[in-house]
């Protein structure tokens, strides 16, 4: 019973092939640009493109209780980085370090970014390799997201960033390791899926008093003797913006030992501390009445133990 079959199949073959020949004979006998049409289609189909093999992807996603402005801001995070994912805000805030790696995990990601929001005012961001680390906890400062600057420059959706960095990474050890940090999370891999083949804008990394500043310019060529003598390439600043100031490196995932730490950093709570005292200074009833309230809680834990 096999032998008939595969026979049957065989003659079944010959036949197509012998009518594709008699179509691709009609075809360059009509009209010539038909069968060179064809030639270039099976060229294509047999032409071998570079593969993506750098498959470096970043989870970008926020805790609850964030303000629009921060939302803003992921959003234009997002739309910047083709090679981003999105998730869900989370609830908690604490097991960081365990729930995060199995998000990570899920989404098929190596990087994350994290933005989280404390007293509705202070704004933290965490950036981590996966799984095993290191990570550093960043406060976020000078946020402007592109619909509120309004600027002129433009570029395309999806065009792969060029990353340029300030000298000063290159000066220290701790600076060096954020300079690899960024690098991979916010560089869009070549040959990405979502990504285009088409470079017209640049990151732009900045030390300036021990923080990080974040621009985004899109990168436009001119003519020869209309910008300048030798400059031919003008950058228009995009957006967003942002401020990143150091706080504590650790070897893990969202913690760990301390790799660095910042001796310069002031949290947020004790700076409005220090102005409420100052302000209580120029005040000397304010100043009593502070002085007065500090000694009525001391008394009241003292009595308490």
């Amino acid at each position: 019973m096999g032998k008939p079959n595969q026979a049957r199949a065989h003659a079944k073959r010959a036949a197509k092939r012998d009518e594709d020949q008699m179509v691709e004979n009609i075809n360059a006998a009509v009209h010539p640009k038909i069968a060179k049409l064809d030639l270039q289609m099976k060229d294509r189909s047999q032409r071998t493109f570079p593969k993506w093999t750098n498959r470096q992807r970043t989870l970008v996603f926020s805790s609850r209780g964030i303000s629009f402005q921060v939302r803003h801001l992921l959003q234009d995070l997002r739309v910047l980085m083709p090679h981003s994912k999105k998730d869900v805000k989370m609830d908690r805030k604490d097991r960081l370090n365990e729930i995060v790696p199995e998000i990570c995990e899920m989404k098929n990601c190596n990087n994350c970014i994290y933005i989280e929001m404390r007293k509705k005012k202070d704004v933290y961001m965490w950036m981590s390799k996966m799984p095993m680390g290191p990570s550093v906890k960043f406060l976020v400062t000078d946020i402007y997201t592109m619909s509120e600057l309004k600027l002129t420059g433009n570029c395309l959706r999806g065009s792969r960033p060029l990353l340029q960095f300030d000298q000063a990474f290159d000066s220290q050890p701790h600076y060096q390791l954020l300079k690899e940090i960024l690098f991979q999370t916010f560089a869009t891999p070549n040959q990405h899926p979502k990504s285009k083949a088409f470079v017209d804008h640049i990151f732009s990394f900045s030390i300036l008093e021990d923080r990080i500043w974040f621009r985004n310019y899109q990168v436009t060529w001119k003519e020869p003797g209309k910008v300048g003598k030798d400059s031919e390439m003008v950058l228009t600043e995009i957006g967003p913006r942002f401020c990143l100031q150091v706080i504590r490196i650790f070897e893990g995932t969202f913690g760990g030992p301390t790799l660095f730490e910042n001796a310069d950093y002031v949290s947020p709570n004790m700076q409005r501390s220090m102005l409420r005292d100052e302000a209580a200074a120029k005040d000397p009833r304010r100043r009593d009445q502070r002085v007065s309230r500090r000694r009525k809680s001391c008394g009241t834990s003292a009595q308490r133990q």
